[in-house]
């Protein structure tokens, strides 16, 4: 009983976190970034690695 909820845990935990993923692209459509659960939280978009993003 134990593993199962580890594992209904664990599943919800990787279902929600891969909801939150997707990449942007800048207003040249040259470059791209992913990010993990926000667009602001990327490091690429931190350092501006592609520049402005076009939403």
């Amino acid at each position: 009983m134990k593993k199962a909820c580890k594992f209904a845990i664990l599943s919800a935990f990787l279902v929600t976190l891969t909801g939150c993923t997707g990449s942007v692209y800048n207003k040249e459509k040259n470059c791209d970034y992913d990010y993990l659960l926000h667009p602001a939280v990327s490091i690429s978009k931190i350092i501006g690695g592609c520049g402005p993003a076009d939403k």
